[in-house]
């Protein structure tokens, strides 16, 4: 997983669903710590982007996945501080904040999920009549 590459990948499918460029900053950050962690902890993996809806907002989810060593404490891994490698402990703890929706599945030794959903809070664009 390229970390430039997801960088642009999020940015440009949030700015197609209508994402203001603060709510674009706020998910491609979130992305780029997810993604740096599934290379560096989990020893790489995949990213899935789908385009979601509840039926008034729209909105991303990103899936990161990763069949490294997996956390043994989620909790502690998601506190602020925490690190397991020579980090700041910002990264799940902070990509949690910059989302709206966040969930992580874990397995020692069987590799890590997490997936966070943004919904865009711009309203959508109102037709023009001719």
């Amino acid at each position: 997983m390229d970390l430039v590459w997801v960088r642009q990948h999020v940015r440009q499918a949030a700015a197609a669903l209508g994402f203001g460029l603060v709510d674009q900053t706020k998910l491609v950050t979130a992305a780029s710590e997810l993604a740096r962690n599934t290379l560096v902890y989990g020893g790489g993996g995949e990213m899935e982007t789908a385009a979601v809806s509840d039926g008034r907002n729209k909105g991303i989810r990103l899936t990161f996945t990763d069949h490294g060593p997996g956390i043994t404490d989620i909790e502690q891994a998601l506190s602020d501080g925490f690190t397991s490698g020579g980090g700041l402990g910002m990264g799940l703890g902070g990509a949690r904040r910059l989302v709206h929706d966040f969930a992580i599945d874990s397995t020692p030794g069987a590799g890590t999920t997490v997936t966070v959903t943004s919904w865009s809070t711009r309203p959508p664009r109102q037709r023009e009549e001719s």
